[in-house]
C-alpha cells in the first residue's frame, strides 16, 4: 500500500481507496497523461454498463503496456452482471466494440487537451453531480 503524498492524492481523486488505481495521482495540469486518460476511459466505461443495464456496478481495468496503443480491458461486475445474461468477459467485449481506448482517442472523446482540471482540484473527480463532466455521461451502448 502506497503510504506517501502520492498515494494518499489517488485516493482522494478516486473513491478514497475503494477502487483499484494506477501509480500516478490524477492532480495535475497534463490532461494528456496515460493515467489521466486510463482512469477517466474506465470511469465513462464502468457508467456506460450500468447506464445500459448490462450490470448493477462494475469496475473497469485498462491495462497498457508499452509500445501498444490498445490496453487490455477487465470488466469486475461483482456477480451483477449475470442479471442481463453476460459475463464478466463478455461485458468488457460490449466495451471493446464500442469505445476506442486509444490514449489519444481519449483525449479526444473526453476533450483533456483543454485545461479544465483546476475545478477538479477539490471534492474529487469522479461523481461529481456539480459539474458536466464528459467522463460522467453514460455513452449509448449497441
Amino acid at each position: 500500500s502506497d503510504s506517501g503524498l502520492a498515494g494518499r492524492c489517488m485516493d482522494g481523486d478516486t473513491y478514497g481507496g475503494w477502487a483499484a488505481v494506477g501509480s500516478r495521482p490524477l492532480s495535475g495540469r497534463d490532461g494528456s497523461s496515460l493515467a489521466r486518460c486510463a482512469s477517466y476511459g474506465a470511469r465513462w466505461a464502468a457508467r456506460s454498463l450500468v447506464a445500459a443495464r448490462f450490470c448493477r456496478r462494475c469496475q473497469v481495468q485498462l491495462s497498457y503496456v508499452p509500445g501498444r496503443a490498445e490496453p487490455s480491458v477487465h470488466v469486475q461486475s461483482f456477480g451483477t452482471g449475470r442479471s442481463s445474461g453476460r459475463s464478466d468477459a463478455e461485458l468488457a467485449d460490449v466495451l471493446l466494440q464500442n469505445f476506442d481506448f486509444r490514449p489519444s482517442s481519449l483525449q479526444r472523446d473526453l476533450g483533456l487537451k483543454a485545461t479544465q482540471f483546476q475545478r477538479l482540484s477539490a471534492h474529487g473527480h469522479f461523481g461529481r453531480g456539480d459539474l458536466d463532466l464528459p467522463w460522467e455521461k453514460p455513452k449509448a451502448l449497441k
